[in-house]
This record gives structure tokens, sequence and C-alpha cells, in this order.
């Protein structure tokens, strides 16, 4: 087929407009080539049934060592910006038979029934923090991505791999600084140190003390033929299950609390039992997903789309943030929040061989947290406009840097509603 010749898009690493930047892309074409940081380039899949079609391509890997040229062949510096992301051996970027066996092993901590056994450990969380929460002044701001959003999923995943409180804040700090995409080559390299020292040193613990939790049953885990997983498999699971479990739903609570807050109708719904919470998963998960571009699949192959190839072993990031709005799919008022909207389909879960594990633990949570934030402070409220509220500083996550609301309706005398 005749191939255009690309224009490159260079990726707003600060994050400042994600919606706007997905639309432009979008409007540029099934697939668009972008510039990341330090000059690599990459494909932006922008159209939601040709992202569908890539998640489920086997002509597609996310095994930078077994696909990557310049990765492979040493062109990718060890302190790229993005270096944590392809560096990591796991289930997350393992590739055929190494994949099935990964996913096996972890797929055993995620059954419906090991879920829905997690539900007292959530709620016990969930109202510990809503209890710290009470005393507030009347009036007083809070940063509730601070006190409610970040910590519940982050202190959810950390008793499930059995992390200690004091090595989970230390952690969450290095996964912060890995999805920052503004980060310089000596922070990307420390981030890489840090978070697999870290990971090595869970290991170590959990392996002279097993316990009951996640990363115990991995250590003495064996598939069907007897294998186990090597040492830097291991950390590397255990690694992207804390990381993906904990920052994705993090920033799920931040964008699902201010949908709810700016659009008080549908809030109204859920409340009265005419719309649900999965109807509020949903839509948030589809307008709002928090993850806008994940790094990095690559082409086995040369993969020809509608109006351009993708040749063989140039890296492609998955659009979130342009497939959930597409108009193709979901009409002229794509970007509108509706949780009464008929189709709500979304990508945010992934779909395929790489569909996540822990969708229905993220469910339960969300369920879970965002119910009994509202029946607690019913009369919640953001405290700025949301043309106020900063985003994080990366083009891989969608969320805010802080979600400053009032708790109670009542103000005391002098205080402003700013």
């Amino acid at each position: 087929m005749s191939q255009r010749c690309p224009v490159t898009h260079v990726l707003d690493t600060t994050g400042r407009d994600l919606h706007a930047e997905a639309s432009v892309l979008r409007t540029r074409g099934t697939a668009v080539r972008v510039e990341l940081p330090g000059g690599v380039l990459a494909w932006s899949i922008n159209d939601h049934a040709t992202v569908r079609r890539i998640l489920t391509d086997p002509r597609v890997t996310k095994s930078a060592r077994n696909h990557w040229p310049d990765f492979i062949e040493g062109r990718i510096r060890p302190d790229w910006e993005m270096i944590s992301w392809v560096a990591m051996d796991n289930m997350v970027t393992a590739y055929g038979k190494d994949h099935i066996r990964l996913r096996r092993l972890v797929g055993k901590a995620f059954t419906p029934r090991r879920t829905e056994a997690v539900r007292p450990l959530i709620e016990r969380l969930t109202h510990g923090l809503l209890d710290s929460m009470d005393a507030t002044p009347p009036g007083e701001v809070v940063d509730l991505r601070e006190r409610f959003a970040y910590p519940l999923p982050a202190m959810l995943v950390a008793e499930l791999i059995g992390m200690s409180e004091e090595a989970r804040v230390a952690t969450a700090k290095v996964i912060d600084m890995m999805v920052d995409t503004t980060v310089t080559p000596e922070q990307a390299r420390a981030v890489l140190s840090d978070w697999r020292g870290a990971m090595e040193q869970l290991v170590a613990e959990k392996r002279a003390e097993p316990g009951e939790d996640i990363t115990s049953d991995l250590i003495a885990a064996r598939d069907e033929d007897g294998s186990r997983l090597s040492e830097a498999e291991l950390c590397d699971t255990i690694f992207a299950i804390l990381g993906a479990g904990s920052e994705t739903t993090i920033n799920f609570f931040d964008n699902a609390i201010t949908q709810l807050l700016t659009h008080p109708d549908q809030l109204r719904l859920v409340l009265s039992g005419d719309a649900s919470w999965d109807d509020v998963i949903d839509e948030t998960l589809r307008v709002e997903s928090p993850l806008a571009h994940l790094p990095l699949r690559y082409a086995v192959e040369d993969i020809e789309l509608e109006d351009v190839t993708i040749p063989r072993g140039d890296p492609i990031l998955v659009n979130y943030s342009a497939v959930g709005r597409d108009p193709k799919l979901h009409g002229e008022n794509a970007d509108d929040f509706d949780i009464t909207r008929r189709d709500k389909e979304h990508l945010s879960f992934g779909h395929g061989p790489h569909y996540c594990l822990g969708a229905g633990v993220a469910r339960l949570v969300a369920t879970v947290g965002l119910s009994a934030l509202f029946e607690r402070f019913p009369d919640l409220s953001l405290a700025v406009p949301t043309e106020e509220l900063e985003p994080l500083p990366t083009f891989i996550m969608n969320g805010h840097r802080a979600l400053p609301v009032r708790l109670t309706a009542d103000v005391p005398a002098g205080v402003g509603t700013r």
C-alpha cells in the first residue's frame, strides 16, 4: 500500500491538557507518529476500533527485549526518561508462552472468590480514612486526593502484597516519579534502581518470613510444568501489581469524585438508586481514563492500518484519552459525562491477553469507596473551580496534583467560598 509521510507530533510532557491533545491526535489519523522524551519516536493509536484490534493482534508485543531493535541494540540510554516502562521483566512485558506462564501464576491471586474475600479489608481501610476526616472543622479545605483517593488503593495493594506501611510510603514516591514524564535522565535512572531495590528487599523479607499475601504465594508458586518465576520476574511482577493496582485506581477516584461533584444531578441519580455505582465507574473510565497514553508496545512485523503502515520494530502507544471519547463510537456528545448513556464501552481495563487481572478488585474498591464517601459526607463540594485543578505532570496518567474539597456545607462566618 502507499504510505503517507507522517508528521511527528511532540507529546506535551507536562500533560496540561490531555483531552485537547488527544482530540488533535485523533483528528490527525488512526495512528500518528509522536515524539517521546529523549527524542524517541513512537506511534499513538487514537481510534477505538483500531485500538481493540491492536490489543488483540499477535503481531503486537510488549516485550522491548525481544522486539524493539533500538532497545536491543543499545540505542535507548539506560537513563532514558521512560526506561522503567521498558526495562521490566514481568507478565506486563512478556510475550507468547512466557506471558501465558506468568499470567497464570498471578491470576491465582485475583479469582472472583479471592476478590470478594478482600471486601472486609477494603471496608476497614475506607472507614478508617473517613474516620480520620470526621474531625475536620466546618469550612476547612481538605485535599481529598491526599487524604482519600491516594491512600485507599495504595494501602490496599500494599496489604495484598504484604508490604509494610513504611515501605509503601517510600515506594509510593518512586511510583509517582515513574509516571512523571517531566523527569530528568538522572531521576529516571534513580527510579529504576529504587523500585527494584524496594522489591528485592520485600522478596527477601517474605522469603525469610512468608505470610498470607501475594508475594509469599508467588515465591512459592509453580505452574503446571514445574517451572517457577525467575528472581527478576518475581520482583518486577510484584512491582507491576503495586503500580498498576494503586496508580490507576488513585486517578479513577480523583476523576470520579470530580465528575460527580461537577454534575450534581447525576450524583443525585446514583444516591437515589436511579443509577448504579457501576454506571459511575464505567462512565468515568470512558470519559476520564486514568491512563492517558500507555507505553509501550512494539510491532513484531509491519502492520498495515487504514492510512499508514507501522514498520516492524516501531514502538506503539495506546491513546486511552482519545479512544474513550471517540465520536465514531459515542457520538457528538462523546466528551460529556453522562452516567445514563446506554453505551459506556471503554478500554480502560485493556482488552485481549493483557486485560487487567485486577479489574474485579478495582471495581470493588471503587464501589465501596465512593458509596461510603458520599454517605459519610453528603454535602461534599469542590473548594475551587474545576479549571483551577492542576493536572499531573505526565502524558501517561490522567489526574490532578490535588483535589481540594469541603466536607460539609457549614462554613463559619468570615470564611469565603474560595
